[in-house]
């Protein structure tokens, strides 16, 4: 597949085997989502031939194709000849004179849906949405009707109805908060057809896939094991030849001495044989690897006091729903707190709560209806929020809306910052409302390590970031000097870099001292 001059991948062959499940990776524009939907059959590939089982699940992108229809009828239509085959059963129904041929029609649609499980096809579906917490009183709610994150939840639950010989996942895990994730993780581990899933989650695809098939050098190459085991295999390779190509570069370059010296005289047989061997050595081409890794540093101007924030009774409702109840904390310096539970419960409003007229926080601030939040002294605010394509003004060039942020940077640091975060030299004037989901991530990233602020507040960085730089971010962030509060459903991220966790659940908030690791074995029970 080629756009242009651009190839994706080219003479790929390659097989995914039953009872497999593979994570597909890349980086961001190597061709993972196209090569998905070359092998669901919505994209032709330009050359080659695709072979697939009968029956196979895909995620479907589109959220809205289904507003018309009820969410429990939406997960039937997974398994499309059953659905199919109920929609022409009813249609024969409402007919007030059956001919002998519609009476014909209805026992083979009625052994259609016998084969296809159809007389427990409801509540086959119900059980898949009360997993993915979707609860019984919306199965009858249109699509329409429900919000965007629980959209995503019954087109997942759609793909995974009538059990599927395959299973295609692209981003399965956007939109669902970690409960559902570990959920859908346990979920695709009992799975026993193929699976072939796209996720920017480190620890998903580590604790789901059996296999690694990786888009890169214009290529699929298969490792097994999850993705860590993928980076080992690749890296280790990769310095093999390198190591090799040393070697013969050496030998190489003693041989072209000798010629060079002979090749006039009397050992003229000699140096054609050395000719020869220079010729068998050339030295393996190495690809280019596509993957380029950003660099992300976050540094102080200056440290803050001591206890940079204290909440005292903090409360906030919307209308007659309480969100949080009378929260009083205490944060000291160098704290990391990261933010759990389901989605809806509140983790967005209590981190905008917290920003409302904090120092260096432009962002509109949301009133809470009790309580104090009082920021400590030389506080200075780096603030990720969740909606961050709305916080990046339109009408002006990528470097110039970094500049705003200190007027005094030089147009080295400015295009040195961007090249960081994978900003080509001449993408510096791009215009900012032309920039993609995971540029205008990666372009405040940029504006937080101009600003050098000792406090972060992260609402969801990683939604529109490939698996390079949220280990990226992860390593920055775990190397961070400052104060740092955290919503992520990056189960790796939020382990490896929270030193004390704040739990919503239901209509409680706690205030975890420890790990996201110690808080999940605290209530394990």
């Amino acid at each position: 597949m080629r756009y242009g001059a651009k190839i994706l991948f080219e003479d790929v062959s390659t097989a995914f085997i039953d009872g497999r499940r593979y994570g597909l990776t890349g980086p961001n524009g190597a061709g993972k989502s196209t090569f998905m939907k070359v092998l669901t059959g919505e994209l032709e590939a330009q050359k080659g031939t695709v072979t697939r089982p009968k029956r196979m699940g895909v995620l479907s992108q589109d959220q809205f194709a289904f507003d018309e229809f009820r969410v429990i009828d939406t997960v039937i239509m997974g398994n499309r000849p059953l659905w199919e085959a109920l929609a022409e059963r009813d249609r024969l129904y409402e007919k007030a004179d059956l001919t002998d041929e519609d009476g014909m029609r209805l026992g083979e649609l009625e052994g259609i849906i016998a084969e296809n499980d159809g007389y427990t096809a409801e509540s086959d579906a119900a059980i898949l949405l009360d997993g993915l917490d979707i609860p019984e009183p919306l199965h009858d709610k249109k699509m329409g009707e429900i919000q965007g994150g629980q959209k995503v939840r019954v087109l997942l639950a759609q793909a995974l109805f009538g059990n599927p010989g395959a299973l295609l996942l692209d981003e399965p895990t956007n939109h669902l908060d970690l409960e559902s994730i570990h959920w859908l993780q346990d979920f695709l581990n009992r799975y026993t057809g193929t699976l072939v899933v796209i996720s920017h989650d480190r620890h998903f695809l580590n604790s789901v896939t059996t296999h690694t098939a990786d888009i890169d050098y214009q290529t699929i190459i298969t490792y097994t094991g999850g993705y860590d085991d993928m980076v080992l295999a690749k890296t280790q390779i990769r310095s093999r030849i390198e190591a090799q190509n040393a070697q013969r570069e050496k030998k190489i370059e003693q041989l072209n001495e000798f010629i060079a010296r002979f090749s006039a005289g009397t050992r003229s047989s000699q140096v054609t044989s050395r000719k020869k061997e220079v010729e068998r050595l050339q030295t393996s081409d190495l690809a280019k690897s596509n993957i380029a890794r950003p660099f992300i540093r976050f540094q102080m101007k200056r440290p803050s006091g001591r206890h940079p924030l204290e909440i005292k009774g903090l409360s906030k409702s919307y209308g007659d729903v309480a969100v949080i109840r009378d929260f009083t904390a205490s944060i000291s310096r160098g704290e990391k707190i990261g933010l759990t539970g389901r989605n809806g419960v509140g983790k967005t409003t209590l981190l905008r709560c917290l920003v409302a007229n904090g120092p260096g926080v432009t962002d509109e601030p949301l009133e809470f209806n009790a309580g104090t939040v009082e920021w400590g002294h030389e506080v200075a605010i780096g603030y990720f929020a969740q909606d961050h394509r709305a916080t990046i003004q339109p009408g002006t060039t990528v470097i110039d809306w970094l500049r705003d942020f200190d007027p005094t940077a030089g147009e080295e640091e400015l295009r040195g910052l961007l090249g960081q975060m994978l900003f080509a030299r001449d993408e510096a004037m791009k215009p900012t409302e032309a920039l993609s989901g995971g540029e205008a991530a990666r372009l405040i990233f940029c504006r937080l390590m101009l600003q050098k602020p000792n406090v972060l507040v992260l609402d969801e960085p990683t939604n529109h970031l490939d698996l390079e730089s949220i280990n990226a971010l992860n390593f920055a962030l775990q190397k961070y000097e400052g104060t740092v509060f955290l919503v992520t459903h990056d189960h790796d991220l939020l382990d490896e870099v929270a030193t004390r966790i704040w739990r919503f659940d239901h209509d409680s908030l706690e205030d975890f001292k420890g790990t996201y690791e110690e808080c999940q074995a605290a209530h394990a029970g």
